[in-house]
């Protein structure tokens, strides 16, 4: 049976309006029957395209036993990110503070007047790799409602002074002194991964304002330490499963820390924000290598996320019919059906192999050369470069023919702003009209 979130419109609150889970959307009522219950609220807060939201739905959320409990002890509401920023902002801060990391799904307990007090990310329905269950979450913070209040409300009230503190001390902040950016860039030169690019282990987002800062802070100051690190970045994740190979779409991070293996959900703003950076990148340096990066996003985008009336749709999702990855890899045998006797020379630039490189299947990688591939082939290098291009057009054109992963279809004001500037930069240093175009339409669309 329905739950609340029947009548709302979020693509993400309908994929939850079947749970046994008795979900409110957030709002009066929730806070107003949290009160009358004398209960706490559990808030999770996620978005469509993700991956760990639908496996917690998965585990959690379609438990009847587990619903059952959740119902008679909490009031559950359900945000969309994507939706509700601010509150994703508010009490992302705060599970921050906390536990000192964040993500989503976002699971936060809040007192009947919203006060946050405990929170965490994604919880399994089993104990594993250190993390309690769901179900020992909740019977945990059930308990220490019912003997330790006076302790909760105190820690939350706490809570949200500090982080009201902090909003006024950032609001209050001046500009970036000199002093301030030779600091911030020693401290982006310092935890660079020299052998991976990018930053952080597992896992490894792509940071477009961090490379986007240091290539302007070569072209400020001349120093090309910024730009060795930016086009290290860059250079791999071009190269990386966690770009698509083939349709030239982004996904959102790596699971690991040499961006091979992503988690497939593909959104609007980073694929905005990544496709303006190839542009600025490819205006620094004259490399074609970092035109073509960019048009291939600024392409996926077009092909993938353009609305109807020209704005942008907010996201795909990593699974495609419940299975991550599932529009994405490939096998020998495959290529071999599609490409005949230019399989092989496919699977050399790409690493596809038998035994795959993820759960038995391939996530295509740049792994050679076009130099490289002609070299172990026998072939001239244009005619490497020809056939590759050719074979990428063919497994593109058959991956059209498989399920694709569902779309978010909401047009976010912010978001579109993202990718406005990243098709208005395009169609100004590419020299690409139909960039602007692009451009101009989705702004139109918005306002």
């Amino acid at each position: 049976m329905p739950n609340r979130l029947a009548d709302e419109t979020s693509p993400y609150l309908l994929q939850h309006a079947n749970n046994p889970v008795d979900w409110f959307p957030w709002g009066p009522e929730a806070l107003a029957r949290a009160k009358l219950l004398d209960r706490p609220i559990f808030l999770s807060i996620g978005y469509a395209a993700c991956h760990w939201c639908h496996v917690m739905e998965r585990e959690s959320f379609e438990d009847e036993a587990l619903a059952t409990y959740l119902n008679g002890r909490f009031v559950a509401v359900k945000v969309d990110r994507e939706e509700r920023p601010d509150l994703d902002q508010v009490y992302m801060a705060a599970v921050q503070s906390m536990t000192g990391g964040g993500g989503w799904p976002m699971s936060v307990f809040l007192t009947p007047e919203g006060r946050p007090f405990y929170g965490g990310t994604y919880f399994p329905d089993e104990p594993r790799h250190g993390m309690p269950s769901f179900h020992q979450v909740l019977e945990g913070v059930d308990r220490a409602w019912r003997e330790q209040r006076a302790e909760i409300e105190a820690s939350g009230a706490r809570l949200v002074g500090a982080l009201v503190a902090q909003s006024r001390l950032a609001a209050g902040a001046d500009g970036p002194s000199v002093t301030l950016l030779e600091a911030a860039t020693s401290a982006i030169e310092s935890s660079f991964d020299t052998a991976n690019g990018g930053w952080g282990g597992a896992p490894k987002f792509p940071q477009p304002m961090t490379i986007e800062y240091l290539l302007r802070r070569h072209l400020a100051t001349g120093d090309d330490r910024p730009l060795t690190i930016a086009r290290r970045s860059l250079d791999r994740m071009a190269d990386g499963g966690i770009r698509d190979q083939l349709g030239g779409g982004f996904h959102r991070y790596s699971t690991d820390p040499i961006w091979l293996v992503p988690h497939f959900e593909q959104m609007l703003y980073d694929n905005a924000q990544l496709a303006r950076v190839y542009v600025h990148a490819w205006a620094a340096t004259g490399d074609h290598r970092y035109r073509e990066v960019a048009e291939g996003t600024l392409e996926y985008m077009l092909r993938e996320l353009r609305t109807a009336d020209g704005a942008f749709a907010a996201s795909q999702d990593a699974d495609t019919e419940g299975v991550e990855g599932l529009t994405f890899t490939w096998t020998p045998s495959e290529l071999h059906e599609i490409l005949g006797d230019d399989s092989p020379i496919f699977s050399t630039a790409y690493g596809v192999t038998e035994g795959g490189n993820w759960e038995h299947v391939t996530i295509l990688s740049r792994v050679r050369t076009d130099e490289e591939v002609a070299e172990l082939h026998g072939l001239g290098a244009d005619d490497a470069a020809r056939r590759l291009d050719a074979a990428r057009a063919s497994l593109l054109e058959r991956r059209v023919t498989r399920p694709q992963p569902p779309r978010d279809d909401k047009a976010l004001a912010a978001w579109n702003g993202l990718a406005i500037a990243a098709f208005a930069d395009a169609g100004r240093l590419l020299g690409e009209p139909r960039y602007r175009d692009a451009g101009v339409r989705a702004a139109e669309a918005i306002v």
